[in-house]
């Protein structure tokens, strides 16, 4: 492993753990105006975080090592999956690591364990909320694999370092199937992360609720874990949409100055998006469960017409 990658395993990482709260407290700052209130400070949840931190973790007795050790498997995961992520810079790839079929195999394995986890407390919210979401799973997963074989037929890669590369070259947008693209992805990002119209993260109603009722039985720590991978995998996501398709800002240049640079293009590029959620939410109300695979046909369809276009063109 040569010096640039280690440095981008260190920087990543940190990177991603530091940003990835405040994505998620601009959306909601985003939603609050919107709603005419004026709404917590972006910077709250770095405080609740720590809060929870320092605060007990309690059990159910129904538990098992399952709700135990999920919000470290989900936390790990993520962790992991933003490795093949690269925010500002992108390496040369080394070994497995950028490829998007593990990827895939990391988002895969933080739900399982999530969705095992709200079985394992034996609360009737739990397993609903887990009901729904291996549910959705069933729908969005297969969507999932043709949006991102449609990335890989557009790049010409299975290496996600080797997009970011291709697309930092490339600059702007200069096919109508990125265009179409963008859409896929930003519906992977709505569905994946749980928001509206699939899910509300901000409520706690039964009939409703999906993750939240996942990790209704979380607590301390752990739901300091969980809430952190949730915030991880967002910003990932995000990362994933705006590198692929508005590069700017993305170096593929291991140093001081070009890095600073990306690392503040990075942030306003995801701070405009996240406002976009925010505004996307707020002019939205939340689907009703057997309406959400008509949203999932739309990133189905035009996936498999990218695919259809790059095999033909």
């Amino acid at each position: 492993m040569n010096l640039s990658f280690g440095l981008y395993l260190i920087l990543n990482t940190v990177a991603v753990l530091l940003v990835a709260p405040l994505f998620v407290s601009i959306i909601k700052k985003v939603k609050a105006r919107a709603q005419g209130r004026s709404g917590q400070s972006v910077f709250q949840i770095y405080f609740t975080l720590a809060k929870l931190l320092k605060k007990e973790t309690v059990y159910s007795s129904h538990s098992s090592w399952v709700m135990r050790l999920t919000p470290y498997v989900s936390i790990a995961a993520m962790l992991v999956a933003a490795l093949f992520v690269p925010l500002v810079f992108v390496p040369e790839p080394v070994g497995g690591i950028g490829n998007i079929i593990l990827l895939l195999y990391l988002l895969a394995l933080a739900r399982f364990f999530m969705a095992l986890a709200g079985l394992d407390a034996g609360s009737p919210f739990g397993g609903m909320g887990s009901s729904r979401e291996m549910s959705i799973s069933a729908i969005i997963e297969p969507t999932t694999i043709i949006v991102f074989a449609a990335l890989v037929f557009v790049f010409k890669s299975l290496n996600v370092f080797d997009m970011f590369a291709a697309s930092a070259a490339a600059g702007a947008p200069s096919t109508p199937t990125l265009i179409l693209l963008a859409i896929s992805l930003f519906i992977i990002l709505v569905v994946e992360t749980s928001r509206i119209p699939v899910d509300n993260p901000e409520t706690h109603l039964e009939l409703t609720m999906i993750h939240e009722g996942m990790i209704l039985e979380q607590s301390g720590k752990n739901l300091a874990l969980m809430e952190l991978s949730a915030a991880v995998k967002l910003t990932l996501l995000m990362a994933l949409l705006l590198n692929l398709i508005v590069p700017f800002g993305l170096t593929t240049t291991l140093a001081i100055g070009t890095i600073a640079v990306a690392a503040v293009l990075f942030v306003l590029k995801v701070t405009v998006l996240a406002g976009i959620i925010g505004l996307f939410e707020s002019s939205m109300a939340k689907m009703r469960f057997f309406r959400l695979p008509s949203l999932f046909a739309m990133a189905f369809f035009f996936s498999t017409l990218i695919i259809i276009i790059e095999v033909f063109a």
